[in-house]
């Protein structure tokens, strides 16, 4: 058994660093409140000398902003009056590591990797992924937004880690659990840090099942119609926070910028919340409502990518409900459906 101190998680940083990786990790930064008040929140972000690592607070962000970043370059081209050239483009993928990830995020790796490999192998993420290494931590405590274990992912996951860290001798130490050859890279690389030892691990955070996702699953798939979207999606302000936030929601929408001399090709994340989303050239919207919005990223995570990809598009991190401005909340909608879906049970009984 491998074991380090917690304290020392900043010098694990510091040695990895030295060995040329890049390191996010969970750090506590300075934002800015919409009403412009300074505020302190935990991100995951890159490490720099200095920064205390923050495996006590689920970061405000996921890990996929760092495989398919909210905006990249993907296509460059020169002008010169009525003809132009293509500069090749290569994504900028460094040799990184997540250190603290939480399972929720490494469950979403496995959606990611299937989207973006499905009809067409994408380059930027994949020389990204290649590159990256994920640690997770166990997670020993949840909050009241937590329902991973709804969803099908457990606070002690390994899946998709690299590298799993488990809190141990109530969180003054960590034991390190390297899987695979990336995982047996960084506990190289992490040299002394590690040592031999044994210790008792603390007990992963106890997250009860909130809903019945099959349930959930069953009702959509009759109720598409359903007034009861109407009350569901009532609060949205249609921000698109929830998305941005969302380890597994992954629309982008692609735009060229130009001046006289070259253009660019950019990729940006975008939401299928936003009221222009699906507006047509010709002003016309199929989904002209929040209503209509959001029961598409309801159906999005619990039909349609199950029906495509046999996987969930939800792993239950209750990021959308920390930052949603509105107090709306996947869990409490899958929570309301699950109840239609036993009431009309009952009812046809």
């Amino acid at each position: 058994m491998k074991l380090m101190d917690t304290n020392k998680l900043d010098a694990l940083a510091k040695a990895l660093a030295e060995k040329g990786y890049r390191v996010i990790a969970p750090i506590e930064v300075a934002v800015t409140t919409s009403s412009g008040r300074p505020e302190r929140e935990v991100r995951l972000a890159e490490w720099t000398p200095g920064a205390a690592i923050r495996l006590d607070a689920i970061p405000a962000n996921s890990a996929k902003e760092f495989l398919f970043p909210r905006t990249e370059v993907i296509g460059r081209y020169k002008l010169d009056g009525n003809d132009f050239s293509p500069v090749e483009v290569r994504p900028a993928a460094p040799k990184t590591v997540v250190l603290g990830a939480r399972p929720c995020d490494a469950a979403s790796l496995k959606l990611l990797d299937t989207l973006f490999n499905w009809d067409y192998k994408d380059e930027f993420y994949n020389a990204r992924r290649a590159a990256t290494t994920i640690v997770t931590v166990v997670c020993t405590t949840a909050d009241e937004q937590c329902f991973c274990t709804s969803v099908g992912v457990r606070p002690d996951s390994p899946a998709q880690a690299d590298a799993v860290l488990r809190p141990a001798s109530g969180g003054a130490k960590l034991i390190f659990e390297p899987i695979g050859e990336k995982g047996a890279a960084l506990a190289a690389a992490a040299g002394n840090l590690l040592a031999d030892g044994q210790a008792a691990a603390d007990p992963p955070a106890d997250v009860p099942a909130q809903f019945d996702v099959d349930a959930v699953k069953a009702w959509l798939g009759d109720n598409f119609e359903s007034n009861l979207w109407d009350t569901l999606s009532a609060a949205c302000l249609g921000c698109g926070a929830c998305a941005y936030a969302c380890p597994a929601c992954h629309c982008f929408d692609i735009q060229d910028e130009a001046t006289r001399a070259e253009a660019v090709r950019l990729r940006n994340w975008d939401s299928c919340g936003f009221g222009l989303f699906t507006q047509h050239a010709g002003g016309h919207n199929p989904r002209a409502d929040q209503a209509a919005r959001w029961r598409n990223r309801v159906m999005h995570k619990f039909s349609y990518i199950p029906e495509r990809f046999h996987l969930l598009g939800c792993t239950g991190c209750g990021r959308c409900a920390r930052l949603c401005g509105a107090g709306m909340s996947m869990l409490e909608v899958c929570r309301e459906i699950a109840r239609s879906a036993k009431a009309e049970k009952a009812v046809a009984k």
